[in-house]
Formats: structure tokens, sequence, C-alpha cells
């Protein structure tokens, strides 16, 4: 097998090296999930109930590891990386209790009677992104073992350090060998397997929508289910009788959060026109106060990037002749920094209106009326999340059913609990993860009927 670094994207030093599979390696992974598969599914519900608890209260205990892990790993700030590590802890506890709640159906039929049963798919190959390692990977994981199938689960190469925590504490709270395999490689190589390899019947994947593209046409060959969570150009919308303040308080966080490396970034912000300059005012200091510096510390609001190489991507967005309204601040030195940056589009054709920068870089245009406001939020092939901002409330129900985007808060940039649904419209995704239902979207329905 080869090695690839792993690098802390705060001071560019190596932390380790880890093994990379291959094809071979990858195989035996799947066989061993085949393998552990007839146990796992035949186990009582309540008895695998029992063992997710474990597995959330092993995720408890090493809560502060497994924060650590992701500061030094994906450069997340220490408060994120506890808001993360105790989200893996709470989908697990929420996924506990789904097992004994896949029930099926009796259906009233003539000369007999119609019953069906949620039964597990097999073995679900899981491809994890770089930007949110954590809780991305319990998403997939939790409902997938609670619907009793097994999972094989592929970190990012950049960031595979807690995933393989993950797979040590859940051997430690009694998940038998083979049902929750982490195994670190290269997309094209582990990835592209679980989409040829017939045993493996749905691959979840979260990343870009180019390479999500690629996923669902290979897994077609095949008529393998999917799950897609892909890209965003979420538009945060604010209306002249909306809390001006707050907005514009709250704005930065919306897409900032992460350094912007989120596909719910609220990276457009569409104000009305009659109050476009007042919000101006109040974003630029909210702006500047955003405490970019040392992950570690618990006062920093942002972290670096990823890599010098996204950083290189994101900084080419803004161009000579980009109109920046204004900056924050950044650290010099050792690290993958990017100040946070906001921008003023003059052509509604501009990349930074129409691409998914996925970094601290935000639009802001203005709009007229509310018709105008709903047309620019669609006008993009993306429709993962949004906000938007108004004190009418028959205004934000209008609004709300009229923006195409899976996710969407008023007078707030909340996107994600893992006990409502979350997912995208148009080419942000295939499918919905989270929520009361998200075991099912791991299981198929069998319909049996008895004649009588």
């Amino acid at each position: 097998m080869t090695t690839a670094p792993v690098i802390d994207p705060a001071t560019e030093a190596v932390l380790t090296h880890v093994e990379l599979a291959d094809d071979a390696a990858a195989d035996a992974a799947i066989a061993r999930a085949v393998a552990a598969g007839p146990a796992w599914r035949a186990l009582a519900p309540g008895d695998r109930a029992r063992l997710l608890r474990r597995f959330a209260e092993e995720v408890d205990a090493d809560l502060e590891h497994l924060a650590g892990l992701e500061v030094r790993n994906a450069g997340h700030t220490i408060g994120n990386a506890r808001w993360e590590a105790g989200n893996v802890r709470d989908v697990l506890h929420f996924a506990a209790g789904m097992p004994e709640r896949l029930s099926g159906s009796q259906i009233p039929v003539a000369d007999g009677v119609n019953i069906t049963f949620q039964e597990p798919l097999g073995v679900v190959g899981i491809i994890v992104p770089w930007n949110f390692p954590m809780p991305i990977a319990a998403w997939g994981f939790g409902p997938a073992l609670a619907a009793g199938n097994t999972v094989v689960l592929k970190p990012a190469e950049l960031t595979p350090l807690t995933a393989l925590r993950l797979g040590e504490l859940a051997l430690r709270a009694g998940l038998p060998e083979g049902v929750l395999q982490i195994v670190p490689g290269r997309g094209a190589v582990v990835g592209q397997r679980f989409v040829t390899h017939p045993a493996v019947r749905k691959v979840v994947f979260t990343g870009s929508t180019g390479v999500g593209k690629q996923i669902m046409a290979g897994c077609a060959a095949q008529v393998k289910r999917v799950t897609l969570e892909l890209g965003g150009k979420s538009a945060n919308i604010v209306f002249a009788d909306a809390d001006l303040e707050r907005a514009a308080a709250t704005a930065p966080y919306g897409v900032f959060d992460n350094a912007g490396q989120d596909c719910c970034a609220r990276s457009r912000i569409l104000v009305q026109r009659g109050v476009f300059d007042r919000f101006l005012e109040l974003l630029e200091p909210a702006v500047a106060g955003v405490r970019v510096g040392d992950p570690a510390d618990e006062s920093t609001e942002m972290g670096p990037l990823i890599s010098a190489a996204h950083r290189d991507r994101v900084a080419a967005f803004v161009e000579p002749d980009t109109r920046i309204a204004f900056t924050g601040t950044a650290p010099s030195g050792p690290g993958f920094w990017y100040p946070p940056t906001v921008v003023l589009p003059q052509d509604p054709r501009d990349r930074l209106l129409t691409e998914e920068v996925f970094g601290p870089v935000v639009a802001v245009v203005a709009f007229e009326d509310e018709a105008e406001a709903i047309a620019l939020a669609n006008a993009t092939d993306y429709g993962l999340s949004g906000s938007i901002w108004t004190n009418d409330l028959g205004r934000a129900l209008r609004v709300s059913r009229a923006v195409e985007a899976g996710n969407l808060s008023v007078n707030s940039h909340s996107s994600v609990r893992y006990w409502t649904p979350f997912g995208g419209y148009k080419q942000s995704g295939l499918g919905r993860e989270l929520g009361p239902d998200a075991a099912l979207a791991f299981t198929e329905t069998k319909n049996v009927f008895l004649a009588t």
C-alpha cells in the first residue's frame, strides 16, 4: 500500500502518514462487510439499538480527543469541532431509536392479508468529504447501521483521522468486526470500487456536483441506489422590513463558518434596494469582527482553508477587476489563510454569482421586490439551503415556498438538525439524509400477500 501525508492546514506541519487502500484492500473490506451482514441483520432490533447507544457513549467519552483531531486535521475551530463530535454522538443516539421503529404495514386486501417489511439493502459504501468529516460520516453510517446494513466508509484523503478514530470507537462499543469499516484511499480507487463492486448495494456520497454526476452514472450500470449531497450556491434574502441590524450581524456567520467550506454557505446576499447601502454599512463592521486565527484558540471564529491548492482555487475567483466592498483580516505566515471577503458583482453572469466558491467570499446584490428576489435566488443550478429575513409572516411563507431549495430558515441561518430531513433540489443532490425517515433510505420495501 502507498501512504499519504496528513497535514495541519493551520501550520502546514505533517501530522502523520496514512496508508491508502488499493483495489485489493477495498475488495477485502467489502468481502468482510458481506460476511458480517447476516449476523448483523439477524440481531434483534433492541440489541442493535443497544450497540448504537454504546457507540454513542464511546463517542461522548472521547469527545475532546475527537475535537482535537478535527482541529489539527481539518482546521476547524475548537468550538465547531466540539459541536461536530457532539453531533456524531447525537446522531447515533437518534439512530438507536430506529431499529425498533422500522415497522411495515398491514394493507387491507380481499381474500387474504397483505403485509410489508423494511429490509436492509446489504453493504453500503459511504464516501465522506473533507469539509465536515465527522458529522457527515455519522449521517450516513448511523441510519444505515440502524436499518441492519453493514458499512464500508471512505474518508477524504485530506481528513481521515476522525473517521479512523470512530472506527476504533465502534469496535470498543462492541459492534462486530466487519460491520463498520473505515478504508482510507483515493476516490478514484476506493470510491470507484464502491460504485463498481456488485456487493455494494448503495453508495452515499457528499462532495462536488461533478463527481456526484460521475458516481450517479456509474451506479446506473447496476441500478445501484445513491444518495447524493452535492454543491450549493445559497441565497440569504434580506427584505427592507427585516431587522437589518440582526441580519447584518449574523450574515458573516451564514457564509464564513468553516471558512466558507460549507455547501450550505449563504454565499449570495440579496438585499432589497431601499436598504442596500444601509445593510452594507452594517455588514462591514460585522465582517471586520470575525476572528480569524488559530483554530485551537477558544475565541477563534474562522480557521484556515483545507489546503494550499484550495486556497489558490478560492483566490482565483477574486480577479483584478472584481469590485471588492471590504475584507476582514487573516493571519500571515504558515497556514492556508484567506480573509473574509465581500464583493459586489455587477453582471448576473459573474462566476461569483453562479459558481460555488467554497471559501470565505460572499457576493452582495440588490433586488427591487419580492418577485425579483425569488427569481435571483432561483437563478442557479443549485438548491440546497438559504435564509429569508423579513418580519412579514405571509412573505416568509410565500418566499419559502417559492425558493427552490431543500433547507430554508427564516430570520436565522440554521440548516441542519439531525431530527429533521436534509438534502437539496436540482444539482444540489438526490435523496434526503437525517430526520425521522433516515433509516428508510437504507431499506427495501418487501410486500407479502398471504391468501386465506
